[in-house]
This record gives C-alpha cells, structure tokens and sequence, in this order.
C-alpha cells in the first residue's frame, strides 16, 4: 500500500469539513452527514431501478459535482466507491486511481474553493503534489476544474478612470446603472472587478452551451451518470438594484441539459411558492414527472447549523426514466411526515404538508369568490413605504387622511387630495389596510407563526403608503370590521401559509382564502363547522398558527 493511500483512508476526528465557516447564506458548506443522506437516496433510487445493484460497486458510473465548495460531496463518493470496487479493484492504489482520474469530476466556484475541493478529494491542493493520493494526474487540477470566467455585460453601463485623492488611478462606476450579467443578472456595478478579486462568475451557468462548455473542460466524450452537489443561491443586487435575485434554478437547468442519469442537489425552499422571477422554473419543475424523491425541511438550521435560509430547503432526486408521482418527505425538528407519493402540480404552487393539502381541498371543493379579488396590488395609492410628505394632524379642506409608517411606529397625517391618482374609488369608501410585511422574518419557519400583521379599518377620505395593501371598497364601518376580524382568525392565516414562504404579504397569498357574507361576524369555530375541519385538523392548525388577540370588532 502506498503511503498517501493509507493517509487518505486514516480516520480523523473530527472531520475538518465539520468545523469550516460557511462563505456566506448563498455560498453554503454542505456538512458530511447530510451530504451523505442525499447519497444514500440516490443509492436507494439506483437499486430499486437496477435489479437490486450498489452503485458504488460499478466502475463506469461518472458524478459531477458542477458548482464544488468544500468537495464533500465528491469526497463521500469517493469513500463509498473504495469500498464498494474492492473486488473489482483489489490494489488500493489502482482502485484509488481509477476513481479519482475516470469516475469523480468536479468544477469549483471560486479559487479558494477549488484549492479545498482538491485537498479534501486527494489531500493535497495539487492533485499531482507530494502528499495526493493520486498517482495518474499529469495536472495539478486533477478533475477538479477552475479557472476565472468573466460576465457577459448587457446594458448601458460604463466605468471611467479617475484619480482619487492620493494621485492613484482608480475605476469609477459612471453612468447607466442597469447594466449586468446576461447569464446569471448580477449587477456590473459590483461585479465587474479586478482581476485579484473573485467576480462570482460561475463557469456552470455562464454559456448558452453547457455539453460545449464541459466538453471543454473534461474532454468530448464526457458523459455524466450522476450531477450532485449545493449550488450557490443568489446573486446580490442580482435584481438590477439592492434587492438579491436566485440563481440556483440556474443550476438545476444547466444540469438537466446534460441529460444525465440522475441529479440531486440542495437547494432553498422557496421556489416551492415564491422568488423572484421563479415562476417558470416552479411551473416546469412541478409539471416534471422525472421527479423522484423531495425532502423538505422548512427550518434551514437542521440542515445548515446556524444558516437562516426563510423559506427553509430542499432536496431533491431527479430521475431521467422516472415517470410518476414524488415521494414527499416534510421534516420539521423531530416530526417527520412521509414519504407520501404526490401529484406536484395540483395547484400552481405546492402545499409542502400533506395535511394542509387535504383542509385545503375541503375549503376549495366550495368554489367561492377569492378574497384576492378584493385586494389592491402593491403601493394602492402610489405612495411608497418612505413617504413622508405629509403634515401631521386631521385633514382640512382638499385633503385625505394618511396612514403612513416611520422608524418611530405607525402614524397618520395629512396630504392634499390631487396628489393621489392611483385607486381613487378607495378613496372615500371604507377599507382595510392589511399589512404588506409579515409579523417578525420568519417565512413560516418558526411555529406556531402569527403569518400576517394586525390589519387595521380605515374610514372615508383616507389613504395609506405601501405598508399595506387594501381590502376595498366595503359598504359599512361595520363591514370593515367583520373584514378585519376576518384576516385575523386562524383559519384565514393558516391558508395564507400555504402560498406565504417569505415576509412579504401580497395580494397572491390570498388567493385559497375565500370571501364570506359579510352581514356577520366570522371566527374560526364558524368557518371550521362550515368547512367541515376536523378536531385532528383543527389541532393541526393550532400547531402552524399563532392566536392573534382581539374582539369581533377591534379594528
């Protein structure tokens, strides 16, 4: 046996890949032990589909882990295919070999990660360095490639030189703010770097030609059996502006273009029923039969330790000859509900409990009017969350009353009336504010959940900013008030939860909640004996949802 070898397979305690920090939320560590749950359900998938086989136990089965941090994935595999080719292979060092030059392929997402991906794979940083385990590399990468890929700029964007202060020649943003990535959006304002400096351009999703682009990398004939691994999540300022924009559907599509047998990646939640500019992706992913194998876990931390990741994540198992329904696996701490064999795209987003699932068929089996079609869309009366122009004190002549928000809590004050031209018919009726934002951050993740904000009645002749949107127009103060009461039972937040997976609160999360006679009051006893909710199903609801204090009336 080779001394390398004999390193490489020593036990250490503990695993280093236990104790790194993570680079950030979007760039996160996978640890060992979840990693290698994801590559036992993709073992289990392999045996059920091959007659019983070990996929560790074939020496032809190629993996990729395209977007490599840590390498613990290609790592793990590497493990499981030492042991399961022993017979194969009986000489540890030609089994290593092969395994390493022909099976494990992996594409770092940045130099650092690409230099721990190597020493975790052949416990060296070069792969032909002194101490590797490998002994067949004529390149220091070995198959774990890296190499600076740049944006592919669109927009007007545009840098000037400039001196500063000191007399140096600096790069100065100059004008055109929209500019970015065609490929992945990030904005050129902060990306667009020197040369010294990681830009974040993933080499996996910047080519329109992926089979092109690997062939490149690993040679024309390369194809891969299995894709695996955690890619980054988003992209900051991804949206053109502050706000970030998801890149790891991304991913998940480069890969499926490979046409590989299986891919299997971890990923955040929230496609499931929001994200910005998801849409497409959760539609194609729902309608996909090839799905396999979903687990979700919709508090980050059981996966990712000290990661809050809102919506909670994922993993999934997608199988190219797979053609039926997904086992559904919901962990929530200790609970554990499925598998259960689902149709994913009953509806355009999916309930990611089966219980839920069936409280809402109950409650849609009715075919009310949705309350959705009573709400404003985002800034109602065009006035933005940081409006502050506004005198405070009644309205006079001319004027409305305005409901506005500020670091200080929640005020009102007046404007004149000919600044609004957005919703007027709202204007003069009575309405109520539903806050636009959540209760606390906590996507759902932290239960019970109080889901949504107190709503609040607001009279004739007043306004509000984009802090809420409105419930309008209602015929009576009193009608107001059963509305508002409305909003704040359980049964109303609870299906608000099934399409909620984010602080925001837009008209869309309304959409399952369905409108009432409003001549009377409504609380939740009422709406459970109409909908026929069960005692196990109302305990299921009080488990999800937080009690919101109040009177029928309290406005």
């Amino acid at each position: 046996m080779i001394e390398p070898v004999s390193f490489a397979l020593r036990g250490r305690n503990p695993d280093v890949l236990t104790c790194i920090a993570n680079l950030s939320n979007d760039e996160v560590f996978t640890p060992p032990e979840f990693a290698n749950r994801m590559l036992d359900t993709l073992a289990q998938a392999w045996a059920e589909s091959n007659g019983g086989a070990d996929i560790w136990a074939s020496s032809s089965v190629r993996f990729l882990d395209p977007f490599t941090k840590s390498g613990v994935f290609l790592r793990e595999i590497a493990k499981r295919l030492i042991a399961g080719l022993e017979t194969e292979i009986p000489d540890l060092q030609a089994r290593v070999d092969h395994i390493l030059t022909q099976q494990i392929f992996g594409i770092g997402i940045t130099r650092l990660t690409s230099l721990l991906a190597r020493r975790s794979l052949y416990c060296s940083k070069h792969a032909t360095g002194e101490y590797s385990i490998a002994s067949s590399f004529g390149n220091d990468d070995g198959n774990i490639w890296f190499q600076r890929t740049e944006h592919s700029w669109i927009g007007s964007s545009k840098w000037t030189n400039v001196t500063d202060d000191k007399g140096n020649t600096v790069k100065k943003f100059a004008e055109g703010k929209d500019g970015k990535c065609e490929f992945c959006g990030a904005p050129r304002a902060i990306f667009d770097r020197e040369s010294a400096l990681e830009n974040h351009a993933y080499a996996f999703i910047h080519t329109n030609d992926i089979k092109a682009r690997v062939a490149e990398l690993f040679g024309g004939n390369m194809q891969f059996d299995v894709i695996i691994g955690n890619p980054p999540y988003q992209m900051t300022g991804g949206g053109g502006g502050t706000n970030d924009s998801s890149i790891y559907h991304l991913f998940v599509e480069q890969a499926m273009q490979l046409e590989p047998h299986y891919v299997s990646m971890v990923i955040p939640s929230r496609w499931m029923a929001g994200g910005r500019g998801m849409d497409d992706f959760r539609k194609a992913t729902l309608k996909d039969r090839r799905l396999r194998t979903l687990v979700d876990y919709p508090n980050s931390a059981q996966v990712f330790p000290g990661v809050d990741l809102k919506s909670g994540v994922c993993y999934f198992l997608w199988d190219h000859e797979h053609d039926g329904d997904c086992a559904v696996t919901l962990v929530r701490n200790q609970d554990v509900i499925g598998p259960t064999n689902r149709k994913l795209d009953e509806h355009d987003v999916f309930i990611r409990d089966v219980r839920a699932a069936e409280i809402l068929k109950k409650v849609l089996e009715k075919s009310e009017p949705s309350f959705e079609d009573l709400l404003s869309g985002d800034t109602p009366f065009g006035l933005a969350t940081n409006f502050k122009a506004f005198r405070l004190g009644d309205p006079g002549d001319g004027e409305v009353k305005i409901y506005a928000s500020s670091n200080a809590g929640r005020r009102s004050g007046a404007i004149p009336r000919s600044i609004i031209r957005k919703n007027t018919h709202l204007i003069d009726s009575w309405k109520v504010l539903a806050p636009k934002a959540g209760p606390g951050n906590s996507g759902g993740h932290i239960l019970p959940d109080a889901v949504l904000g107190k709503s609040t009645v607001a009279e004739p002749n007043s306004v509000c900013t984009q802090t809420w949107i409105v419930a309008g127009p209602l015929k009576s103060e009193v009608q107001a008030k059963i509305v508002s009461r409305y909003l704040q039972t359980s049964f109303v937040r609870f299906l608000v939860s099934l399409r909620k997976v984010s602080q925001d609160a837009m008209k869309g999360v309304y959409r399952w909640v369905p409108q009432q006679d409003w001549s009377q009051g409504w609380t939740d006893e009422l709406l459970y004996a109409k909908y026929g909710i069960t005692e196990d199903e109302i305990t299921f609801i009080d488990s999800m949802i937080r009690p919101m204090g109040g009177d029928l009336f309290d406005a």
